[in-house]
């Protein structure tokens, strides 16, 4: 009867004699509806079992009152009355040694918890640097003790049940520290302000860390582009081939291994900076400016750089390569030309030096004027070789052969025998005509063999060089220009071949006359150096050099069939991905404009897409070996297609870049929806607003049409004609702004698009527009009240001292904010105080931390 009363707060009528059990009962029910209306749910529970004693449904009610009056109403973080109590436990106890609470039974035992919990908030009324974990009963009977006596807390557990039992009663302790929490409400308001000033502090310190994740990647992304692009402007040649062939594989190397990862870091360098600019904004934080250089644009402006230096590299390997080619030809044309034709000079000296003819026969004499005669015709016939020896020589001065002194040497050397050759010449050509009148007879059988065999000998030389002469050809009508030049080559051997019988048969005849006529010879043409078997030898190395040069032309033509399948096999695959490239960015543009489902819809869209970019990566390798194949096949041109392995790889860099940088656009799209409440409705239209007046479907507005954006969501206060134009001026704008609550200076406007336009690009993209739209109505913290906070954990001093710090924060938040305030300079001042306002403002860039 007395708990009734006390519950319902009237005095129950006294129970008569025989009417006992209907005025209990009628007491009962009194308590009963009172505890209903205060919103009790009691199930099963009648008046009759109350007053009968039903010890079991008692108690039920009994846990039911104390839930309703002394434990609901506990919350900590929008958390139930048990899990509320629990975590409230949990924060103020989490400084003591040995005390770790983690629920209501077990963690009580030693009595720890009890006594951390009163001396967090009454320090003086316990020693807790005293008390020992192995000694649980004196641990419980001090804080019961206590509890009673200074804090009025009823002494509801005994210390003996508590120690004696494996798991003492969960909601006996409950109800018990459930004292404590009423007890210590005034704390609560501390207790708020701590938790708000955590949140706040926790967001500074996970945005500082983003800042110097990017300072750090961006300086490395520079460092590698500063080192890389002296590599790539350096277009100092190399001598040989094979130096340049290793140039050439170093920049495949840094194509395929180095760079992509650079083009990654990159791309993750711009979503960083996006995240922590939406972040910054979602926390009512002052957008992020990087150091001095480090800047987006500033990376940007470095990587055109990298790809400036890097543009032409490649082209200019390949032309070296062309090159060394081309002069490894000519110097090989140069040595065989300058052999032969040394080979032939040789002993010409001394045979022009000789005075025979001072002691000579006339018929010696003259058959030495004949000599002489043939001699000049064969000098002049190899005036042509000379002429192209020096050609060459100068091409290769020209093309900056590196062993041009070398050449040039040999070169002087036989222009300068060539002249010395022409001046003996002409002063023996004198002297055996001064002896003209001593030459009477001449053998003319000699002279028409010298004269017919020296010519055919110089074509047979010629023949030979010809068909032994190197070639290099680039393309299938070459190599078949050269086999026709080939086969009208060939055609001409039996009308030479006539020659060699004519040549051979006057030989005979020589050798029938000097026969019939018993003429004393030496046995030798005197007007020549040329005999039959010569003749015959070289004929018939001409004859077997034929196949042999058919032969290499057919290779040659096999090599350029196989050249050609390269390019088709290179232009098949590139005349694929190429457009498969484009079509996949129209994709992806076209996915981030569409209002098709939800954000996530558009993220797992965009994700499966990048799951598809992704797995298209062998092809993009694939076509990187064949066109390693054309390169090694030394192939400069390709008329199949007008892909370029450069424009593929550029385009798949953009390809990567842009699917990655939409999803970071649509991630930031949920965050701000998310932190500012925005509907999906609500971004329906302004994504539809947006697309609208994005008219060239870039992603972003420019300032005329951003104000045209403005207007038609409601930002519209513009005169009749203003509003017959579908455009505002900057007045006529800032007017707009006034008309919904804007209060513009002379540079609100600036500031406006500040907001939306952080980096100052000349552009509004859609994650700015909707920071603006939902920025005024968002529920976020302000420096304000981060003041308020640190006030109430001040007890209203105008500066807070290290020791409240600690006492209320988490340890890792108080170091933060002890090493970041200021000394307090206040009238009102002790020492150690600190500057809990400056600090506030601070977090906000209202002033400097």
């Amino acid at each position: 009867m007395l708990l009734l009363e006390v519950i319902s707060g009237e005095r129950l009528a006294k129970p008569e004699r025989g009417k006992m059990r209907v005025h209990k009962i009628s007491n009962v029910n009194k308590a009963l509806n009172f505890i209903t209306g205060k919103g009790v749910k009691l199930v099963s529970i009648g008046a009759e079992e109350i007053v009968d004693g039903n010890a079991k449904m008692t108690l039920g009610m009994i846990w039911t009152i104390i839930l309703r009056f002394a434990i609901q109403d506990i919350s900590v973080e929008e958390t139930s009355a048990k899990e509320g109590l629990l975590l409230w436990c949990q924060r103020k106890t989490a400084p003591y040694k040995n005390v770790n609470i983690q629920n209501f039974h077990i963690s009580w035992k030693d009595g720890l918890g009890f006594c951390a919990l009163i001396h967090r908030h009454r320090p003086e009324l316990i020693d807790y640097a005293k008390l020992r974990k192995d000694d649980p009963m004196t641990n419980l009977n001090t804080a019961f003790d206590v509890a009673e006596k200074y804090l009025d807390i009823p002494k509801m557990l005994d210390a003996e049940d508590i120690v004696g039992t494996a798991r003492p009663d969960e909601k006996a302790i409950m109800t018990y520290v459930s004292s404590f929490y009423h007890a210590f409400s005034g704390a609560q308001k501390a207790e708020t302000a701590a938790n708000r000033i955590c949140k706040v502090l926790a967001v500074n310190q996970e945005n500082e860390q983003l800042m110097e994740d990017y300072e750090k990647l961006a300086s490395d992304l520079l460092e590698w582009i500063r080192r890389t692009i002296p590599w790539l402007e350096n277009r100092l040649p190399e001598n040989t081939m094979a130096a340049m062939q290793q140039k050439l594989e170093d920049f495949r190397d840094y194509r395929r291994l180095h760079k992509p990862p650079k083009v990654q870091e990159k791309c993750q360098l711009e979503i960083n900076f996006n995240t922590l600019q939406t972040k910054l904004r979602l926390s009512n934080r002052p957008a992020f400016m990087p150091s001095e250089g480090k800047m987006v644009s500033d990376i940007n402006n470095a990587w055109g750089g990298l790809e400036g230096a890097e543009k032409g590299y490649e082209e200019w390997l390949l032309n070296e390569i062309r090159r060394l080619e081309r002069l490894d030809h000519l110097a090989e044309k140069f040595r065989q030309k300058a052999t032969i034709h040394e080979a032939w000079t040789e002993g010409k000296e001394a045979m022009l030096q000789k005075h025979d003819y001072e002691t000579a026969s006339l018929s010696e004499i003259k058959a030495l004027l004949k000599k002489h005669e043939a001699f000049e015709s064969d000098l002049a016939a190899h005036q042509d070789r000379v002429e192209q020896i020096a050609a060459i020589a100068q091409e290769l001065n020209e093309l900056d052969y590196y062993d041009s002194p070398s050449v040039n040497a040999r070169c002087q050397n036989i222009c300068d025998q060539w002249d010395a050759l022409g001046a003996l010449t002409h002063k023996r050509s004198e002297a055996l005509q001064r002896t003209e009148k001593l030459l009477e007879t001449i053998d003319q059988l000699y002279l028409e063999f010298a004269k017919r065999a020296a010519p055919f000998n110089n074509w047979m030389e010629g023949a030979m060089e010809d068909l032994q002469d190197t070639f290099i050809v680039h393309t299938i009508e070459e190599i078949q220009g050269l086999s026709t030049a080939h086969e009208q080559f060939k055609a001409t051997l039996p009308e030479a071949d006539k020659e060699r019988q004519a040549i051979l048969g006057i030989h005979n005849e020589i050798a029938k006359i000097v026969q019939t006529y018993h003429v004393n010879m030496a046995g030798t043409n005197p007007y020549t150096t040329i005999n039959p078997q010569e003749v015959n030898a070289k004929w018939d190395k001409v004859r077997q050099l034929v196949p042999q040069r058919d032969q290499a032309l057919i290779e040659e033509h096999a090599r350029q069939q196989n050249n050609e399948r390269l390019r088709r096999q290179f232009a098949n695959q590139a005349n694929v991905i190429g457009p498969w490239i484009q079509t996949k960015m129209e994709e992806i543009g076209r996915i981030a404009m569409e209002m098709n489902g939800t954000l996530e819809d558009q993220l797992t869209h965009l994700r499966q897409y990048e799951k598809n970019i992704v797995n298209y990566k062998p092809k993009i390798d694939q076509l990187e070996g064949d066109h390693q194949l054309i390169q090694e096949a030394l192939i400069f041109d390709n008329k199949h297609t007008n892909y370029t392995m450069e424009h593929i790889r550029v385009g798949w860099e953009q390809l990567l870049t842009t699917i990655a940088r939409t999803i970071n656009e649509i991630e930031n799209q949920v965050l701000t929806r998310d932190a500012k409440g925005i509907s999906q409705e609500q971004l329906n239209e302004y994504r539809a607003s947006f697309n609208h007046f994005d008219r060239d479907h870039s992603g972003t507005l420019g300032a005329e049409e951003f104000k045209a954006c403005l207007i038609s969501l409601g930002f519209d206060i513009a005169n009749d004609a203003q509003k017959r134009s579908g455009f505002m001026d900057a007045e006529d704008f800032k007017t707009c702004l006034i008309s919904i609550g804007y209060n513009l200076g002379e540079n609100e406007f600036s500031r406006i698009m500040s907001i939306v336009d952080p980096n100052r690009m000349g552009i509004v993209t859609f994650q700015g527009f909707i920071d603006f739209m939902s920025r005024e109505t968002a529920d976020t913290d302000t420096a304000d009240q981060v003041v308020a906070s640190f006030k109430v954990l001040a007890g209203d001093k105008n500066y807070i001292l290290p020791d409240e710090l600690r006492r209320e924060l988490p340890p890792d938040q108080a170091d933060y904010c002890i090493a970041r305030m200021a000394p307090y300079s206040g009238p009102d001042g002790v020492p150690g105080a600190l500057d809990y306002m400056s600090f506030s403002t601070a977090l906000y860039g209202e002033s400097d931390l």
